[in-house]
């Protein structure tokens, strides 16, 4: 279920002001960071994210092929991305994908703040070989996902690829973003998931740019998002 990160200032540590891209040199925006924790009876999780990073990963879930998915996210998505998650993988890998989806949802809502500035929409159509996945995304307020992916068998690996639609599940609503996912082609199962991930990344990079237009105006006619 979706639940609003509180609105708080950011601890002094973590505050730097830095040009934005596409803008004029003096202009300067805060850092869009979060630093976030969730433990529950079922996993451990810790993250830190920083939208406006050069792509590098350091992700440990316990879920190979999960760290794999999420190092491509975060390359081709150019965020700095730093998850340590422990779970009851000896029960099965559901309750740590969904809560990872979770606390990245939440940092990337707590990273946005207001959303002031930002372009909002994204889209991408990604290929992997014979697969073409397409992502569009809405930095909107509101959470939802559209799943439109089939997988023709039932792992990767040790992976449920059932599993992927909870990730994504997870990330839009707690992330408080509108997110279609679309297979337009692809029966390998890698290759689908990868076009997938790779394509939600270059979509949310393009609706979280800076808009260099927009100045520090939030982008909608209701004045919120």
């Amino acid at each position: 279920m979706y639940a609003p990160p509180p609105r708080r200032a950011r601890p002094a540590a973590s505050r730097r002001w830095t040009a934005a891209p596409g803008r004029a040199s003096a202009a300067a925006i805060m850092a869009r960071t979060a630093t976030l924790s969730r433990r529950t009876s079922e996993t451990d999780i810790s993250l830190t994210l920083d939208i406006d990073g050069s792509g590098q990963a350091d992700i440990a879930t316990g879920i190979g092929f999960l760290d794999h998915m999420l190092t491509a996210l975060t390359r081709h998505g150019l965020f700095d991305l730093k998850i340590r998650a422990k779970g009851d993988l000896h029960i099965d890998f559901h309750h740590t994908t969904e809560d990872v989806g979770i606390v990245l949802g939440r940092a990337f809502a707590q990273a946005l703040d207001d959303k002031r500035g930002i372009t909002r929409f994204g889209q991408a159509l990604v290929p992997m070989d014979e697969a073409l996945a397409e992502a569009v995304v809405d930095i909107s307020g509101r959470p939802f996902l559209v799943w439109n992916v089939t997988f023709e068998r039932p792992k990767i690996g040790e992976m449920d690829t059932e599993l992927f639609e909870e990730f994504f599940r997870a990330l839009a609503t707690n992330a408080a973003v509108t997110l279609h996912v679309n297979q337009r082609a692809g029966r390998n199962a890698h290759h689908v998931a990868e076009a997938c991930f790779k394509a939600t990344a270059r979509a949310l990079r393009m609706a979280a740019a800076i808009d260099p237009r927009a100045a520090d105006a939030i982008p909608s006619t209701k004045g919120a998002l």
